[in-house]
């Protein structure tokens, strides 16, 4: 399992950095605001692939974040011609702790990296 490491500044070609969003793709804060500052995040998106990143909502509930990481591993299994790098999605501004997140992207394929607080729960 690759790790994704704790600061992501730059991105190579092929990769997709993967961050917490809301739902309005406001991204202000935390790992959106760099998505959308350095890696494509598009304003008013906050779901999916955009550039280099990946929104998935974790600011409308456990439950719309458990959707949104099932579409996510189901898009990163549907393209394993890039490398995602999941960040500790929902345990920033969110207030999720990795014990409740990490357990909704078990199962992710060979070309995600997950963060190190996910591991001990994936």
């Amino acid at each position: 399992m690759r790790i994704t490491p704790d600061l992501v500044t730059s991105l190579e070609p092929d990769d997709v950095f993967v961050f917490g969003s809301n739902a309005a793709g406001a991204h202000g804060g935390g790992a959106a605001r760099i998505a959308h500052q350095r890696f494509g995040a598009v304003w008013g998106e906050g779901r999916g692939h955009h550039g280099q990143s990946y929104a998935i909502d974790s600011m409308s509930g456990l439950d719309a974040l458990a959707a949104d990481a099932d579409v996510f591993v189901a898009y990163a299994t549907a393209h394993p011609e890039l490398r995602f790098l999941l960040t500790p999605v929902g345990c920033g501004i969110a207030g999720y702790a990795p014990a409740e997140v990490a357990p909704l992207f078990r199962g992710v394929p060979d070309n995600v990296s997950v963060p190190a607080s996910f591991v001990p729960f994936l």
